[in-house]
């Protein structure tokens, strides 16, 4: 059995490795010098491989229950049992696992020693132009800088533009829009949100515990906690990663996107209510500056009061109850409207890709036999976390072991796959 697999990161390799092992000649394409490079920025040089708070909800798909089926095949504790076979240590963190020294490069080292062993055959600095279903012969041609390779099955593993300089990172799409397939169209994920609000640029470098809740057009999308961080084009930080996705969609489709931020999540609001009116009450000769010192930053503390119509230097008492009243609902529900995420080359992941309905739990085209799709290829992308790596390593193992001749019940009841994770 001959195997291509175009593109060798994270579910390039890991489909590579799971191929090989099954006695299949494979042949792996990668277009720069080295593999797997982007491996080497995941979890800022880290590489969290994979978390042991694990669910389809950390995960955006249009088939949460397709999606379900293929991580009982290869869960996270299978990914630890494949690298630590391998001989990787593995610490966990709170659920998030890590590489036991902390480097991302011997994730990639161990990936490398892996692939070598396997035999596999790797082709670097190899640009994949064109690619050719023979249906006659039930076979595929790979077109690689005037040469011509044949295989009996063809995995697409390309990744996507995420992180990567402007323009490249698509060629993967182009393939497989060529081969007739759908593309969900691609948007930034896990990222930072532009706006155009006239203050953001004044709560640069500010970071904040607090409660987003993402909206478009008034209906409420997503909501998390976490550190937010505000920065001279807008919003960043975990929680905003977490819904820009959502975000990205929703401002293409010209709805009205907003985020509201509490930066109290942890009080009700009766506390909340209460604390408010003492603060009011006893402390009236202060400037409302000096009055929110303490409150929140002071940074947003001056764009609260500005945002009330207020001025720094007027007191409590000037200023009256109403307007105290409102800088302090302001503490839990400042608006900053969205007008789009950034670019994709700024983005840690690719939201949108091959549509998931056409494609089969074995991770096989549902248009031509014998093709088949891994890692960011696919409109599957999940949360900050481990869980992109963890689709990673779970669709490029699936992909390569049916490639290889297996099926996914076949898999599931031979593979270490943990049952109802």
């Amino acid at each position: 059995m001959k195997i291509g697999i175009i593109g060798t990161g994270a579910s390039g390799m890991m489909a590579a490795i799971a191929a090989a092992k099954e006695g299949a000649q494979v042949t792996a394409f990668e277009k720069k010098d080295r593999v797997g490079k982007k491996i080497l920025s995941t979890g800022n040089g880290k590489c969290n491989l994979s978390n042991l708070e694990f669910g389809t909800d950390y995960y955006y798909c249009n088939d949460a229950d397709k999606l379900n089926k293929m991580f009982k095949v290869f869960s996270p504790w299978d990914t630890v049992t494949f690298f630590e076979d391998a001989g990787l240590m593995i610490r966990e963190k709170n659920g998030y696992l890590y590489p036991y020294c902390e480097q991302a490069s011997a994730v990639l080292d161990i990936l490398r020693m892996q692939m070598e062993k396997a035999g596999i055959n790797l082709v670097s600095e190899a640009e994949v132009h064109n690619v050719i279903y023979r249906e006659k012969n039930t076979d595929f041609c790979v077109k690689v800088s005037g040469k011509e390779y044949y295989f009996d099955k063809l995995i697409l593993a390309c990744g996507s533009p995420a992180s990567l300089k402007s323009g490249e990172g698509k060629s993967g799409y182009e393939l497989a829009k060529g081969l007739g397939h759908k593309i969900v169209p691609l948007m930034p994920g896990l990222c930072g949100l532009r706006s155009d609000e006239s203050f953001v640029k004044a709560l640069s470098g500010v970071r904040a515990q607090a409660k987003i809740t993402l909206l478009a057009d008034d209906k409420e999308l997503g909501c998390e906690i976490g550190e937010v961080q505000f920065t001279d084009y807008g919003v960043s930080g975990i929680p905003v990663f977490q819904v820009s996705r959502l975000a990205a969609y929703a401002s293409q489709m010209g709805q009205d996107v907003m985020i509201k931020i509490d930066f109290f999540p942890d009080l009700d609001n009766t506390a909340y209510n209460v604390m408010s009116r003492l603060r009011f009450e006893t402390q009236k000769d202060k400037t409302l500056e000096n009055y929110m010192i303490g409150v929140l930053n002071k940074k947003i503390n001056m764009v609260l009061i500005k945002e009330a119509g207020c001025k720094p230097t007027m007191t409590v008492k000037e200023a009256g109850y109403n307007k105290v009243s409102e800088i302090m609902k302001l503490c839990r529900g400042l608006s900053i409207h969205i007008t789009e995420p950034v670019q994709l080359e700024n983005a840690q992941v690719c939201a949108g890709g091959v549509d998931f309905a056409q494609i089969t739990t074995e991770m096989e085209s549902k248009l031509i036999k014998g093709l088949y799709f891994a890692g960011e290829m696919v409109d599957v992308d999940g949360k900050c976390g481990g869980y992109n790596l963890q689709w990673a390593w779970t669709s490029g193992y699936i992909a390569g072991k049916n490639a290889a001749g297996y099926s996914t019940e076949d898999i599931a009841n031979t593979t270490e796959g943990t049952e109802g994770c």
